[in-house]
């Protein structure tokens, strides 16, 4: 599990007093704009203060401490900047994808080890987990309450009540 996690791409200026336009890497402008600080580095190094973040488009438009002008704002453009999950306040439920790859996942009812949690997947209404079974073959749980019973990030462990057929077989993610 990583404690830095991305939160935006800067991809270009925008105006002459240092904003910056930015590809939200998290889950948008209300979740960053509850950061006071960002790292320029994926380890924790770099902090710099975020000034402002607003919405525009699919886009956000960043200000960050010490880049009051284009040319500094320019300086920026191709780099990520980061996140401490530590300064995060998810609601009561959510998790972050990080933590949740790599959590075995066992049967509510039996204890018994259906797989481990390989890719979480947000095509729709909610996310999917993509759950990979000891022999290697992947199977799709919709992550909600009438499957996955329990998530205990701290044990590593996801508890699901699958369904008949779930686990029969396997899904092809090639297939579209």
């Amino acid at each position: 599990m990583q404690n830095y996690l991305p939160a935006c791409k800067i991809v270009s200026t925008h105006g002459v007093r240092g904003e910056m336009k930015a590809l939200p890497l998290c889950d948008g402008v209300q979740f960053l704009a509850k950061f006071k600080r960002l790292y320029a580095a994926a380890n924790g190094s770099g902090e710099v203060a975020l000034r402002g973040v607003r919405a525009q488009g699919n886009m956000l438009l960043v200000k960050l401490a010490g880049v009051e002008d284009m040319d500094a704002a320019r300086a920026q453009v191709g780099k990520t900047y980061y996140f401490a999950k530590a300064d995060a306040k998810l609601p009561e439920g959510r998790y972050f994808i990080d933590d949740l790859i790599g959590c075995t996942v066992v049967h509510a009812d039996d204890g018994r080890t259906l797989g481990t949690v390989a890719k979480v997947d947000h095509p729709g209404a909610q996310d999917i987990y993509i759950v990979r079974d000891a022999a290697g073959e992947e199977h799709w749980i919709p992550a909600v309450p009438e499957f996955v019973v329990d998530v205990d990030i701290a044990a590593r462990t996801v508890k699901m009540r699958p369904i008949a057929g779930m686990f029969d077989e396997p899904v092809n993610g090639d297939e579209e």
